[in-house]
């Protein structure tokens, strides 16, 4: 079985360019200035008002992969580094380069997956016009894709949903936290052209997933032996 992670790092647009009426809509129900704030500062979270600028994908078998990044003006000629490939273009060019990448594949691995990375590339995707060559969302029963967030909560059994930090810490895990890089600072290095720190944290994020997957693999996963 041919198995890839992949993680997606996004960025939400510039508020004050969204159509009034789409900034009338969004803060509808924001009474508060901290409340505003809030909002403004969530763009990233969703697809419709946000958009993706890296996809990462590894081979946990090979620990090879590639990260597609956005740039801005002039692309980067792509570079290698730790076996993976770094290649840059617009959004619609990241996510054809998705797109081509994955269809080799038959199993799916992420973080979160099925509720965040997957819903956005599917629809930023249609926003582009580029059309998916896999089924990201089959039944996530039958192995197909494994959302080790869904895992390791027992499919919702165990309430808590923690993050990919804190169970990179409970495993002694390096996390990709751990240079002083969070989602939410994707947006500020986007904005100050340090594309490339972005598509370093998105291949952080993969290795962490990675030692994730082989921790639940061989300690959690029930297989009868």
């Amino acid at each position: 079985m041919s198995r890839v992670i992949f993680d997606i790092e996004t960025v939400g647009m510039d508020f004050d360019s969204l159509d009034p009426s789409v900034r009338e809509y969004l803060l509808k129900w924001a009474a508060t200035e901290e409340e505003e704030t809030k909002v403004r500062e969530s763009l990233s979270f969703y697809p419709l008002t946000g958009q993706v600028v890296a996809i990462g994908m590894l081979n946990p078998d090979t620990n090879k992969g590639a990260v597609y990044f956005q740039t801005p003006g002039d692309p980067l000629l792509p570079f290698e580094e730790d076996g993976i490939k770094y290649e840059s273009g617009t959004e619609k060019e990241i996510l054809e380069k998705f797109w081509s990448a994955v269809r080799t594949y038959n199993c799916f691995v992420t973080f979160n997956g099925r509720v965040f990375d997957c819903p956005f590339l599917i629809v930023r995707s249609a926003v582009n016009r580029v059309k998916p060559t896999r089924d990201l969302m089959p039944n996530r029963y039958n192995g197909a894709h494994i959302d080790l967030l869904d895992q390791l909560t027992f499919f919702g059994a165990a309430k808590r949903r923690f993050s990919l930090d804190m169970w990179c810490r409970t495993f002694d895990i390096k996390s990709p936290k751990a240079d002083g890089i969070t989602g939410y600072e994707v947006r500020d290095l986007f904005h100050a052209g340090r594309h490339i720190e972005i598509a370093r944290y998105c291949a952080g994020d993969l290795r962490a997933t990675r030692e994730l997957l082989l921790i639940w693999e061989t300690y959690m996963r029930f297989n009868g032996a």
